[in-house]
C-alpha cells in the first residue's frame, strides 16, 4: 500500500526534521539528505493523490504503486534500523559509528527516491481524465437503513404472519439467503417495529457468526434480557439467569448469522416452550441449517432478490435521495443496475462509488465497462462490484479500510479504538490546520458514506459510537490486506495463512484462539525481523497461551515494532519494551514503568499493573511527543520533583486518564492542552478542591470524568467552576449537594451530563433561574435517597435523551417534561413504579402536542414484579 508506506516514512523524517530532535546526529549532509528525501515522498504522496483511477489504468496503477511500495518499505527499513542502533548505543564511540552508517544509508535512500520521481514524472497512463466535480448531496448516514428496505414488503409481512400466527407453542422463523441479500436487515425491520415489540415481554438480538462462542452467546442474551453483563460469572450461572428471566415471559429473539446445526442444537436448549406465544427469528446463509431450526409448520423463508423495479428504486434512494436520477444517466445506471442481480448489497456499494467519483456519463460509463468484463454467479458478481469499489477508493483510504479486516467478523467496532489505530499505525496524513483524530473522523465518514462501513450505535452526542463491516467487506479487506502487506491475519476464519516471508510482514493481527504464533515458529524468524505492528485481537477475552512464559519474550527481537496492542495477554512486558524503541503505541501490563524510560517516540501509552501502584519514570516529562496517556494502578510523577528551572510540559497532551495522587493538580497544571480527562478514585488524598480549582485553566477540556471515592466526605463544587468548552460531563460518587447543580447549569457548552452516584439529598429544586442552555443528554444512576424532583420546562429547552437508572425512592418525573419539544427518548431502568407511570404521561403529553417519534423504554424495578 503506496500511499500508507509513504505517509508513515514521512512522519519519520518530518520528526527528524523538527529542530528539538535528539535522533539526529549533528551534521548539516545528513539534514540535506533527510529534506531530500521528505521532498520526494512529497511529490510520490501528490502523484497518487492527483491520479485518477480509470478503468483502464487501474491494473497499471497497481503495478507502479507496488514498485513505490516496495521501494519505500525498504528505505524505511534502513532509516529505522539507523535510529534504533543510534538510540540503543551504549557510547559516544558507537553512536559515532551508527550516525556515519546512517549517512551512508540515506544517501542510498535519496538517491532511490530521486529515481523513482524521476520515473513516476514520465510515466503517462493511456487516458487521463479531469476530476469531476463530486455529487454536492450524497445520502446521509441516517438514511441507509431506511432505503434498504426497498422491495421486501412481501418478505417483511410474510414474516408478521409467522409472528403473529395462533399457534401458543414457541416458532422459530428461519430467514435464509446468501450473504448481502438482507436478511439481516429485514429481521432488524422486524425486531424494531415498536407495535410488535409491545406484544412481547423480553427481547434480544443475538449475533452468532461462523465461530460459534456458547459463552458470548449466554453474555448477549443476559445482558439484553436481563441487564445481567458480569463476565466473572461461569456459563451455567449465566443459563440459569437466561432460563430464570424468560420462564413464563414472552419473548421476542433473532439470532442473526447461524452457521451449523450444532451452534443451534446447544443454544436450543435454553429457550424454553411455555407455550405463550414466545417467537424467535434466525437467519443463516445455509439451507441445511435453516431446515434443522425451524418449526415443522413453519418452512424456511427464503428471502428474495430484488425485482429490477425495485433495485432502481434502492438505488435511486440511495444516491439521489428525493431527487431523480438526471435524464442522461438513466440508460446507463439502468445497465449498471442489471449487474447487480438484485443483490441489496451489491447495489448499495454500487451507488456509494458512482456518489463518490462524481455524477457524470463518463465516470459511469468507465464503471459500466469494468462491470461488463466480470461474469459468473451472482456472488462473484457481487464479489467484483466490492473489489471495483475498493480499486476506486482514494489512496488515502484504502489502508484504513483494509485495517478493519483484523476486527473479528461481525463485531460492533468502536470507533475511537478504530481511529486510534489508524493514527498509529501513521495511516492518517498531518495536515497543517487539523489534527490527526478530525482527519481520521472524516474518512469514518468517508467509508460510510460510500457505505463500506455502517454506523451502529451512537454517542448522546449524535456521533457514532460503533460500526460493522459486512462479511462479504471483511472477506475483501483480509485478501487484499494480505496481498498489499498491509495486514496479515495469520488465522483468518480458522485458515492458516503462514508463508516463507514471515519475517517481513508489516502489519499482524493475531486472533484470541492462537497459541502458537509465535511457539512453532522461531525457525523462520532468524534474520531481521521488519514487522511494525502487532496486535491481539481478543475481543475483551484473555488468550489461553500455554507458553506463556517463555513466547512474549521473542516481541524483544522485533526492533522495529512501533505498535504493540497486547493487553488480553496479561504478560509482563517490562523487560521485553526497552529495545522497542521506535513503539508509538503500547497497550499492555506493564510492571515496571522504567522500563519505558527510552522509548522517546511513544504518543500513545495504555498501560495497567496488576500488583502494586508504581510510578512511571521521570522522563515522561521529557517526551514531547506524547498525545495519549491512559495509566491503572500507577502514578504519574511529581513534576515538582523533576523541575530544575524550566517547568515541564506537557503540551501536545489530548487525552489522560489516571488515578488520582497528592500531586495531581500539579499534573493539571503541566498539560493546558488536554481536551479528555479521566480522574479515579479523586479524593483519596483530599486533593479535591485543588485539582477542581486547577481544571479552570483546561481552556480546551471537552470530556471530563471523575469518580470519587465512597467515603462520603463533603465535597462542594465551586460557583468559580468554570470549563467554558466543557461538552460531556460524568461525575460519580461525589456525593455533591444537589443545590451544586446550579453551577453545572452555567457551563455554556455542557450537552452531555452522566450523574452515577454523584448527589445527596432528597429534594432536588431547579428554579427558572438555572438553565441548562445546550443539554441533549441526562443520565441520573443511583441517587438513593432522591425522593422529590421541580424542574421547569425552561431549564432543559434542548434536551433529547432523559435517563434514569435506579432511583427507588424517587416518585416521579417533573411533569414539565411533556412540554420539551426537542425530547426523543425517556428510559427508565429499576426505578419506582410510580416513575413508570409518569413516563407514560409524558409520553401522552408528547403525543397530544405532536410529538410522534418520542420513545420510552421502560424496565420495571425487580423489586415490584
Amino acid at each position: 500500500m503506496a500511499y500508507a508506506c509513504i505517509s508513515s516514512l514521512m512522519q519519520t523524517l518530518q520528526q527528524l526534521l523538527q529542530s528539538e530532535s535528539s535522533l539526529i546526529c549533528e551534521s548539516p549532509i545528513q539534514q540535506k539528505h533527510v529534506e531530500s528525501s521528505y521532498q520526494s515522498l512529497c511529490s510520490l504522496q501528490d502523484f497518487l493523490e492527483d491520479t485518477t483511477n480509470e478503468a483502464n489504468d487501474i491494473e497499471n496503477l497497481k503495478i507502479l504503486e507496488r514498485k513505490i511500495k516496495d521501494v519505500v518499505y525498504k528505505a524505511q527499513d534502513r532509516v529505522d534500523s539507523c535510529l534504533t542502533n543510534m538510540i540503543l548505543a551504549d557510547n559516544e564511540d558507537d553512536r559515532e559509528k551508527a550516525c556515519k552508517f546512517f549517512n551512508e544509508e540515506l544517501q542510498q535512500v535519496e538517491t532511490e527516491f530521486d529515481s523513482l520521481r524521476k520515473e513516476v514524472m514520465v510515466i503517462e497512463f493511456n487516458k487521463r481524465g479531469s476530476k469531476s466535480t463530486e455529487l454536492a448531496a450524497t445520502t446521509s448516514v441516517s438514511s441507509i437503513e431506511e432505503t434498504t428496505y426497498v422491495g421486501m414488503k412481501k418478505d417483511y409481512k410474510a414474516i408478521l404472519n409467522c409472528l403473529n400466527a395462533q399457534t401458543k407453542e414457541l416458532i422459530v422463523i428461519s430467514l435464509v439467503g446468501m450473504g448481502g441479500i438482507g436478511k439481516t436487515t429485514l429481521a432488524r425491520k422486524v425486531f424494531d417495529n415498536s407495535t410488535i415489540r409491545d406484544r412481547f415481554e423480553k427481547h434480544a438480538w443475538v449475533t452468532i457468526s461462523e465461530q460459534y462462542n456458547k459463552r458470548q452467546m449466554l453474555l448477549e442474551v443476559a445482558s439484553s434480557i436481563s441487564g445481567v453483563n458480569n463476565q466473572e460469572m461461569s456459563n451455567d450461572e449465566l443459563m440459569v439467569i437466561v432460563y430464570r428471566s424468560l420462564k413464563g415471559r414472552r419473548f421476542l429473539l433473532v439470532i442473526d448469522d447461524l452457521w451449523s446445526t450444532d451452534a443451534w442444537y446447544q443454544m436450543r436448549r435454553i429457550f424454553q416452550n411455555d407455550n405463550n406465544k414466545s417467537r424467535i427469528i434466525l437467519t443463516t446463509r445455509l439451507k441445511h441449517v435453516a431446515d434443522y431450526a425451524s418449526s415443522p409448520d413453519f418452512p424456511p423463508h427464503d428471502v428474495s432478490f430484488l425485482s429490477f423495479k425495485d433495485s432502481w428504486k434502492l438505488f435511486t434512494k440511495r444516491l439521489f435521495r428525493k431527487d431523480r436520477c438526471p435524464p442522461q444517466l438513466r440508460k446507463i445506471g439502468k445497465h449498471i443496475i442489471e449487474q447487480c442481480q438484485g443483490l441489496p448489497l451489491s447495489i448499495i456499494v454500487i451507488a456509494g462509488l458512482l456518489g463518490k467519483i462524481g455524477v457524470t456519463h463518463d465516470n459511469w460509463k468507465k464503471i459500466e465497462e469494468n462491470l461488463k468484463s466480470f461474469h459468473g454467479s451472482v456472488l462473484e458478481q457481487c464479489q467484483a462490484i466490492l473489489s471495483l469499489s475498493y480499486n476506486y477508493l482514494p489512496p488515502y483510504l484504502k489502508a484504513c479500510f483494509l485495517y478493519i479486516g483484523g476486527f473479528p467478523e461481525d463485531m460492533e467496532i468502536r470507533v475511537s479504538k478504530m481511529m486510534g489505530s489508524w493514527i498509529a499505525e501513521q495511516f492518517i496524513k498531518a495536515t497543517s490546520d487539523k489534527r490527526l483524530e478530525v482527519v481520521a473522523e472524516e474518512y469514518v465518514q468517508e467509508l460510510m458514506d460510500r457505505s463500506l462501513i455502517l454506523g451502529k450505535t451512537r454517542k448522546p452526542n449524535g456521533r457514532f459510537k460503533t460500526c460493522k463491516i459486512h462479511d462479504l467487506l471483511r472477506q475483501l479487506c483480509i485478501r487484499e490486506a494480505q496481498i498489499e502487506n498491509v495486514v496479515h491475519f495469520p488465522y483468518s476464519d480458522h485458515v492458516l495463512i503462514y508463508s516463507d516471508d514471515i519475517n517481513d510482514r508489516r502489519r499482524v493481527m493475531i486472533p484470541f484462539f492462537i497459541e502458537d504464533y509465535f511457539c512453532d515458529h522461531p525457525n523462520q524468524r532468524s534474520g531481521r525481523i521488519t514487522t511494525r505492528s502487532l496486535i491481539f485481537m481478543g475481543a475483551g477475552r484473555s488468550y489461553l497461551v500455554p507458553e506463556i512464559n517463555h513466547w512474549p519474550d521473542s516481541i524483544s527481537e522485533f526492533k522495529l515494532l512501533k505498535v504493540l496492542d497486547a493487553r488480553e495477554i496479561g504478560y509482563d512486558f517490562s523487560h521485553v519494551i526497552p529495545q522497542l524503541v521506535h513503539l508509538r503505541y503500547v497497550n499492555a501490563r506493564i510492571q515496571d514503568p522504567s522500563s519505558l524510560a527510552k522509548l522517546c517516540n511513544l504518543q500513545t501509552i495504555i498501560i495497567y499493573s496488576r500488583i502494586n501502584i508504581v510510578q512511571l519514570p521521570a522522563e515522561i516529562w521529557t517526551m514531547s511527543e506524547i498525545k495519549h496517556v491512559g495509566i491503572e494502578q500507577m502514578y504519574m510523577p511529581n513534576p515538582v520533583s523533576i523541575e530544575e528551572q524550566q517547568p515541564l510540559l506537557l503540551n501536545n497532551l489530548q487525552t489522560l486518564a489516571l488515578d488520582s495522587s497528592p500531586f495531581l493538580a500539579e499534573i493539571l497544571k503541566r498539560t493546558p492542552n488536554v481536551d479528555k480527562l479521566k480522574i479515579r478514585d479523586a479524593n483519596i488524598h483530599n486533593e479535591w478542591s485543588d485539582f477542581v480549582d486547577r481544571l479552570i485553566n483546561l481552556q480546551r477540556l471537552e470530556k471530563l470524568s471523575i469518580t470519587a471515592t465512597k467515603d462520603n466526605s463533603p465535597r462542594i463544587l465551586s460557583s468559580a467552576f468554570c470549563a467554558p468548552n466543557l461538552k460531556h460531563l460524568r461525575l460519580a460518587e461525589t456525593s455533591l449537594p444537589w443545590e451544586d447543580m446550579a453551577v453545572l447549569a452555567n457551563l455554556p457548552n455542557l450537552e452531555v451530563l452522566k450523574a452515577d452516584g454523584l448527589f445527596t439529598g432528597t429534594d432536588w429544586y431547579l428554579n427558572e433561574d438555572f438553565v441548562f442552555q445546550k443539554l441533549k443528554y441526562l443520565r441520573i444512576m443511583r441517587a438513593d435517597d432522591l425522593e422529590m424532583w421541580e424542574a421547569a420546562s425552561d431549564s432543559f429547552p434542548m434536551l433529547e435523551q432523559l435517563v434514569l437508572q435506579h432511583l427507588e425512592e424517587l416518585e416521579d418525573i417533573p411533569q414539565s417534561f411533556g412540554e420539551i419539544m426537542t425530547l426523543k427518548l425517556v428510559q427508565v431502568k429499576y426505578c419506582s413504579p410510580t416513575v413508570d407511570d409518569s413516563a407514560r404521561n409524558i409520553l401522552e403529553n408528547q403525543q397530544s402536542w405532536g410529538n410522534c417519534e418520542l420513545q420510552i423504554i421502560i424496565v420495571p424495578s425487580l423489586q415490584y414484579l
